[in-house]
């Protein structure tokens, strides 16, 4: 009897490992939201900020929205692109909101989507460091990805020459 118990045990225990796995691996993936898998994303801007202080890399921050078709546009040439994927994982926090901030440091020129934000560790957000257009700074189409690939370089170049 008491070996039943003991089986009976186990296999409530290996079930429960299985079940906090699946868990764990379905909150990683939606912190991505589909901008990619294999990049290390924060939850939320609070967050973002520490890593960025600790780990003395800029923040990028993406603002989109899920039934938007410019932002889906953008994050399917997002993930498309290696070098961009390469260089989000490696060199940059990163954060991908929905929700809309009331913070004004990450709407310097207002609130629209997609708009694509680098923050350097001083907690200052990069104006040099923008896309195409005067009246959205801060937007990219999926036509812009080489654009966005040398504003990623230069702020990390320009980070590494301010330390």
């Amino acid at each position: 009897m008491l070996r039943w118990v003991v089986v009976a045990l186990l296999i409530g225990i290996c079930a429960g490992a299985e079940e906090h796995k699946k868990r764990k691996a379905v909150k990683a993936k939606s912190l991505s939201r589909g901008w990619g898998r294999n990049i290390t994303w924060v939850k939320d801007y609070e967050e973002g900020l520490l890593k960025m202080v600790s780990s003395k890399k800029p923040l990028m921050v993406i603002h989109h929205r899920e039934d938007c078709p410019y932002s889906e546009a953008l994050k399917k040439a997002f993930v498309a692109e290696k070098s961009i994927q390469k260089m989000a994982k490696l060199n940059f926090i990163m954060l991908n909101l929905v929700e809309e901030t009331e913070d004004l440091n990450l709407a310097p020129d207002g609130f629209y989507v997609p708009r694509i934000l680098f923050i350097d560790p001083s907690m200052t957000v990069r104006q040099n460091l923008v896309g195409k257009y005067d009246n959205r700074l801060y937007t990219y189409e999926p036509a812009d990805m080489e654009l966005l690939a040398q504003n990623m370089k230069k702020a990390k170049v320009l980070l590494h020459a301010e330390l």
